[in-house]
């Protein structure tokens, strides 16, 4: 197994990971601060809230597209593209914010077309990762993912609540300059990203069928798609709960901040362990580990309400999530064609982020209808029952370690006959 070091002369996914780690900072402190000037500008939680509905419906509505497209063009291009718009649309929000002409219109609209950059530019991804990084080291770049990403879960919040602070449109310049910065770096990337040419390639509701039939036909992708989505919905409901719970209680903001910020180093250090113990457990047994890991772990929550247990009960869950997610998707990358990676890239992730929208409103009801304790115990036995699905399975028990598993192969290419 490679180690992060060694991958960090791999100068490629260097360039492509730091593009995507200063662009992601950049959401993060914009997905941040939406709410809180949707809040400021209407007065309402409803409004407040729909900025981060309408981001999550335009990446989910783009993801399939996005996957079908990241198997036809070129890659870096894509990228570049969904960077470059995005840049665009938050320097129009500048531009409306220091004028003192931004709207709610304006800000959902914004929201809405940045999610759909964002399921172009995810199946680009995976596919230029799979390109420019060997079979053998990609869970050691997948991990590496992971960190990014709670690297700006832990920094985003507290630095786009210091932005919002200085003024309303500070944190949507400094999304705008990090998506600019993202777009030069990819303009670095010296691998050829363009998609293989194909025989027999057809139409765009051809190509999608194709990967989505290539995942349908192995069964350890269709558990995924089943399991995904119902642990996405139990999981983050029962987040919700518990942080509505503290909400309610009257924990002030900065104790609810600090479980977030915690949370974010404990992720991070579970994607500095991911690669170890990737290489150390079977990547089933490691699937399997990971859909119970919150079950005990959430029960303290329905016994005590406050700020401390919620950051040690999700800090420790969520230790094992990056090993979880990067064994998942290294192996997932491993076995599929290079030229079908966008599209059974995408089909996963948008199959996983479906239930994600129901999530508060699951939340919720739960609160209301059966009070703090037992809204927690309900989800808790949720998650139980669906962490079964990949348990029960044979084909997520049997996958093994990365040194034995199955890798997809290019076949070679025949001489031409003299």
């Amino acid at each position: 197994m490679t180690s992060y070091r060694t991958l960090a002369h791999n100068r490629d996914f260097t360039v492509l990971w730091s593009a995507q780690t200063i662009s992601e900072l950049g959401s993060r402190v914009s997905s941040f601060a939406m709410p809180l000037v949707g809040y400021a500008m209407t007065g309402s939680t409803f409004w407040a809230a729909t900025a981060e509905a309408a981001y999550l419906l335009g990446m989910v509505a783009m993801l399939l597209p996005g996957g079908v497209l990241a198997d036809r063009c070129d890659r870096r291009r894509l990228m570049r593209l969904a960077h470059g718009g995005g840049a665009l649309l938050y320097a129009s929000l500048v531009a409306a914010g220091v004028l003192d002409v931004l709207t709610l219109p304006h800000l959902l609209v914004v929201a809405l077309l940045t999610g759909v950059a964002a399921g172009l530019f995810v199946p680009a991804e995976g596919s230029a990762i799979r390109t420019v990084v060997p079979a053998e080291d990609l869970p050691t770049a997948l991990s590496q993912q992971q960190a990014r990403q709670h690297v700006a879960s832990l920094v985003g919040g507290p630095l786009g609540g210091a932005l919002v602070a200085a003024t309303r449109w500070a944190p949507f310049l400094f999304d705008a300059v990090s998506y600019a910065v993202g777009w030069v770096l990819l303009g670095r990337i010296r691998t050829d990203l363009s998609a293989r040419p194909r025989a027999g390639a057809g139409r765009a509701l051809h190509d999608l069928a194709a990967g989505l039939r290539f995942t349908w036909s192995r069964p350890f992708f269709r558990v995924l798609l089943l399991w995904s989505p119902l642990v996405n919905l139990t999981v983050n409901a029962l987040f919700f709960v518990a942080l509505l719970r503290l909400v309610e209680a009257g924990f002030p903001a900065f104790q609810i901040g600090l479980v977030e910020a915690t949370i974010g180093l404990c992720g991070i250090l579970g994607a500095l362990a991911a690669p170890w113990l990737i290489d150390r457990l079977a990547t089933g047994t490691l699937t399997v580990a990971v859909a119970w890991s919150f079950v005990p772990l959430s029960v303290p929550l329905a016994l005590w309400n406050h700020p401390a247990v919620m950051a040690a009960a999700a800090s420790v869950g969520l230790f094992l999530n990056p090993a979880g997610n990067a064994g998942v998707g290294s192996y997932r990358m491993a076995i599929t064609p290079p030229e079908l990676v966008g599209r059974v890239q995408s089909a996963m992730q948008f199959t996983s982020m479906l239930s994600m929208p129901l999530a508060p409103a699951l939340a919720g009801a739960l609160l209301t209808g059966l009070g703090g304790p037992a809204a927690v115990l309900t989800l808790t036995a949720l998650t139980a029952a669906v962490a079964l699905i990949p348990t029960l399975s044979a084909s997520v028990r049997s996958v093994p370690r990365p040194a034995d598993w199955p890798r997809y192969e290019t076949p070679a290419v025949a001489p031409a006959a003299a």
